[in-house]
């Protein structure tokens, strides 16, 4: 059970070798090898030290204030547990299934891009390390790697994440390698017509990889990253089509026949009309903090995603997951799984493949005892009943 293979994965470890520079600097050959972390917030503090300051802070950061990007991992810390007792929990089943594909746990790898400024492996370390935990990696459109690379790299059921950019030929092209590469269903991201504003990437004049699956398909500037700017901001102004709109997903559905699930969605509105559009999920998302400053946390959001959605289909969330209990609340809040992105970069700038296998391990473990403690033998028995929000003790008191 927990204890076991907890020890298990404690007892392994994966060294990586460093890129030129910029990059992450080896752990090992700072002795920290056998002092692993024990949990999320300790891999983040080590791939601080890892990291160049420019990308840690493109990892780490957010839009504006960064107010969205606290209340991400605040919302969570305001949901209290309400445990029941004296239920056998010898055996605890965090199995589940997403669009008919089984996962070891509910805990999904996001998609998050550019993992080689974390180590030179880039995806193909994540891809190995979800593929490890048996769960999903959704890959994103701006990973190092090319989508042929990562999808030679190990057998494992992987989502891949578009956006609709100004030339539809290029969102056409990636689908169409994706559908023939065995990826099982797209995550159209709807969050960004435009890019947020990300001030530590502006002040860091932050010097973005252009992504692997992109730059042979676009003719882009190559003197991105003017004064006042980053590379990343005017990469999105050359690319992104602030057009975008509910016509672009009829469009995405006609050119596959993979199920389309859209990430984005934070409010009820939105996520009727995702229904109503076909979509085969809903990914409850505020893009990890990172475009809208003050918009809701996800975890806040959930709960009025899901009963809009009334089970038609399932519903995910992501952004500020940072323990297992975290997993917990968004399930008893109606998820049917969540999809961490930050964490896993903290690993594979800690420890590479290793690193970003053990965060997913530790969450699952993390979310067993959770269970175990709470009387809960299945992600199934995981109800409401279980957690207790901010607007339950606000109604109580009407």
């Amino acid at each position: 059970m927990y204890f076991t293979r907890f020890s298990a994965i404690l007892g392994s470890s994966q060294s990586f070798t460093p890129s030129s520079s910029p990059g992450p600097k080896s752990l090992e050959a700072r002795g920290m090898e056998d002092n692993l972390p024990v949990n999320v917030r300790e891999y983040q503090e080590l791939a601080e030290k890892a990291l160049p300051k420019m990308y840690y802070d493109y990892i780490n950061g957010g839009a504006e204030d960064e107010h969205t990007l606290r209340e991400n991992i605040a919302a969570y810390g305001r949901i209290l547990l309400r445990p029941r007792v004296l239920i056998d929990v010898s055996k605890i089943n965090m199995s589940t299934s997403l669009l008919g594909y089984d996962m070891s746990s509910p805990i999904m790898v996001a998609p998050t891009g550019a993992h080689k400024l974390a180590n030179p492996e880039g995806e193909v370390a994540t891809a190995r390390a979800a593929a490890a935990c048996n769960t999903i990696m959704v890959l994103s459109f701006a990973s190092s790697c090319k989508i042929e690379e990562v999808a030679s790299s190990c057998n494992a059921i992987r989502f891949y994440q578009l956006y609709v950019y100004k030339r539809r030929d290029v969102s056409a092209t990636l689908v169409r390698r994706a559908e023939s590469l065995g990826f099982k269903a797209i995550v159209l991201t709807v969050d960004t017509p435009v890019l947020g504003r990300r001030e530590a990437d502006i002040r860091n004049k932050m010097i973005f990889p252009q992504p692997g699956n992109v730059v042979d398909l676009m003719s882009l500037d190559n003197d991105l990253g003017a004064e006042g700017g980053s590379k990343l901001e005017q990469f999105a102004r050359e690319t992104l089509d602030p057009s975008l709109s509910w016509k672009d997903v009829e469009w995405l559905k006609s050119i596959t026949s993979l199920p389309i699930l859209l990430k984005g969605i934070v409010t009820a509105e939105d996520a009727r009309k995702a229904v109503e559009a076909g979509a085969a999920g809903v990914i409850v998302s505020n893009h990890g903090a990172r475009q809208l400053d003050y918009a809701p946390a996800t975890i806040s959001a959930l709960e009025e995603v899901v009963k809009a959605v009334a089970g038609a289909v399932p519903v995910l969330v992501d952004g500020g997951v940072r323990r297992g209990t975290d997993v917990f609340k968004a399930l008893a809040l109606g998820a049917k799984a969540v999809m961490v992105g930050r964490p896993v970069f903290f690993g594979l700038a800690a420890r590479g493949e290793a690193g970003a296998r053990h965060v997913i391990e530790m969450l699952k473990n993390e979310l067993e005892l959770a269970m175990a403690l709470c009387g809960c033998r299945s992600v199934a028995e995981v109800t409401r009943a279980h957690v207790l929000t901010e607007g339950d003790r606000i109604r109580a008191l009407l």
